[in-house]
């Protein structure tokens, strides 16, 4: 950043603003403040769409998401029953949900495979997590229905949330904002390419 003009504009060395036929840095539109950005682009989605809830699997987006590539719908694992896919407004880098492939909506819903293969699969989700980003703890729940909390009541789906001290400062706490410090693309990317190639959960399911 170029010093400040005196009263006669000129700069310290003497020079006019553009003496050098190089554009000061301060020439550029915009007034420098004492604020600090937090650019997340990728929330623009969900001010924009919001979470919808979805009435049947024609429209509901863990029923899409398989039929699409694993880049395009954030899909970090597939597996027999069930799949691992990024959510697409995370809590923290690295949240990830674990969705049966069928569109049922309640906990007491999944037959036994299904169950297995999810409890298997946020394991494996918890430890590559560890693995990749290091986390101290972590948050593990299913919200049920529109009252309990569920983003998408239609679709049943595990959370698995890393947790490290101090993510939940004032941002979210007083003004409701999260700041992301990864791209969702480049999350993804590393937890596939960490998930161990033979998973148990897929295994278990086929039995």
């Amino acid at each position: 950043m170029e010093s400040a003009t005196g009263a006669d504009g000129k700069h310290a060395d003497g020079r006019y603003p553009g003496d050098d036929g190089v554009t000061d840095d301060f020439e550029i539109a915009g007034v420098p403040d004492a604020f600090q950005r937090l650019w997340t682009p990728h929330r623009l989605a969900y001010i924009k769409g919001g979470q919808s809830q979805f009435k049947d699997k024609n429209d509901c987006p863990f029923c899409v998401a398989p039929s699409r590539s694993d880049e395009e719908s954030l899909i970090v694992h597939r597996g027999t029953h069930a799949f691992v896919i990024l959510n697409l407004f995370p809590y923290n880098p690295g949240h990830l949900l674990v969705c049966p492939y069928r569109h049922v909506p309640d906990y007491t819903d999944v037959d036994a495979r299904e169950t297995v293969e999810i409890a298997e699969l946020t394991q494996t989700a918890m430890r590559v997590l560890r693995d990749v980003a290091k986390p101290t703890g972590f948050n593990l729940g299913m919200n049920q229905g529109v009252t309990g909390g569920a983003g998408i009541a239609a679709h049943l789906h595990q959370h698995v949330v890393p947790r490290w001290g101090g993510d939940g400062n004032f941002l979210p706490i007083i003004a409701q904002t999260k700041a992301i410090t990864q791209t969702l693309d480049e999350v993804r990317t590393q937890m596939a390419t960490a998930w161990p190639q033979t998973s148990q959960a897929g295994d278990a399911g086929a039995q």
